[in-house]
C-alpha cells in the first residue's frame, strides 16, 4: 500500500487551511497515485483565541471542511485519513478534535476522537490548555484497507503506550498519528517515541505534523516540530519530511511486518501482568 502524507503549516484561517490541503492532495495524487492520504492534526484550523476555535468547529457529518475533504476522496478515488477536524458538540460548550476516515466514494468509515488532552506547562513555562475547549474520545478506532489493519490515534495520544496496547491487541498492522507537536517537546522526544511505538508494537508507525509558527491566543507565536516521518516495523525511518510544507510518500508491506515479528515473536512471548499481594517492596536504607 502507498501512502502519502502532507505536512502543513495550519493557521487561525479556514479557507487558506483547506486551500493548502488540497493543493498538496492533489499534487500527491498526480506525481504519487497513493492509496491513501494522510492529513496533520488541526489540518483545518489552528491557534487563535479559545471562542476563535469554539466558532470554528463545525458539525460532522457537514461542515465545510468534511465537505471538501470527501468530495476530494470521492473526485480521485483515493482514501483519506483526514488528520483532525474541530468537531461541533450539540448542546455543549465544548468541542471533540476528532480524524475522520474517508473511503474512495468519499463515504466516512469511522471516526477516533482524541482521548488524551494537551495540558501541560513546557520547559520554558508556555501553558497548552487543550481541555479547555476539547472533551476527550473515549473510543478507539480500527479500519481496513488493502489487507492492512491500521489503528488511529492523534497527537499526545504518542506518549500513552497502553492506548498502542489496546489497538494491539485489536491486530493492527499500521498505526497512524496526526500531530501538532510543539517544537520544544519534538526536539527531544518526537522520533523517539515514534521508533518505540513502532518497534514494541511490530507495526508500521506513520506520524504526520504540522510544521512551523502560528498565532497563540495571546498573539504570541508557537512553533509545531514538522518531521512528518513513517518507522517501519523494525522501527527504522523509511520517510521523513524536510522543513517546510509538502508532501513526502512511504510503501508499506505486509512481508515487513510478517518478518519482524517472525524474527520476535513478542505476541507469543508477551505476559500478562496483574498486582498480588505476595509482592515485596524494594527497601533502601537512609545514608549519611
Amino acid at each position: 500500500m502507498k501512502l502519502a502524507m502532507i505536512q502543513m503549516n495550519s493557521q487561525p484561517d479556514r479557507a487558506r487551511n483547506l486551500a493548502q490541503a488540497v493543493h498538496f492532495m492533489e499534487q500527491a495524487v498526480h506525481d504519487a497515485h497513493p492509496d491513501l492520504i494522510v492529513l496533520p492534526e488541526h489540518f483545518d484550523w489552528s491557534g487563535g483565541t479559545p471562542e476563535q476555535k469554539l466558532l470554528a468547529a463545525d458539525d460532522l457529518p457537514g461542515g465545510e471542511a468534511y465537505r471538501i475533504v470527501s468530495a476530494f476522496a470521492a473526485k480521485h478515488q483515493v482514501w483519506v485519513h483526514a488528520g483532525s477536524m474541530l468537531e461541533r458538540v450539540p448542546g455543549d460548550t465544548k468541542i471533540y478534535n476528532t480524524t475522520v476516515i474517508f473511503n474512495g466514494s468519499g463515504k466516512e468509515v469511522g471516526r477516533y476522537r482524541k482521548i488524551h488532552l494537551f495540558d501541560i506547562t513546557t520547559p520554558s513555562g508556555r501553558r497548552y490548555g487543550e481541555s479547555e475547549t476539547v472533551m476527550p474520545g473515549s473510543n478507539l478506532l480500527v479500519y481496513t484497507l488493502y489487507g492492512l489493519r491500521i489503528g488511529c490515534a492523534i497527537c499526545y495520544d504518542l506518549r500513552f503506550s497502553n492506548l498502542f496496547w489496546e489497538l494491539a491487541k485489536r491486530e493492527v498492522d499500521v498505526m497512524i498519528l496526526p500531530a501538532a507537536f510543539t517544537a520544544e517537546t519534538g526536539r527531544d522526544h518526537w522520533e523517539v517515541l515514534c521508533r518505540a511505538r513502532a518497534i514494541e508494537f511490530q507495526t508500521y508507525f506513520v506520524a504526520c505534523g504540522q510544521w512551523g509558527s502560528y498565532p497563540s491566543a495571546d498573539g504570541t507565536e508557537r512553533s509545531s516540530f514538522g518531521d512528518s516521518l513513517v518507522c517501519d516495523p523494525w522501527g527504522r525511518v523509511i520517510a521523513r519530511a524536510p522543513e517546510g510544507v509538502g508532501y513526502i510518500c512511504a510503501e508499506l508491506h505486509s512481508d515487513a511486518i510478517e518478518r519482524a515479528r517472525k524474527l520476535i515473536p513478542m505476541a507469543a512471548h508477551r505476559k500478562s501482568l496483574s498486582s498480588c499481594g505476595s509482592c515485596h517492596r524494594l527497601h533502601i536504607p537512609p545514608t549519611g
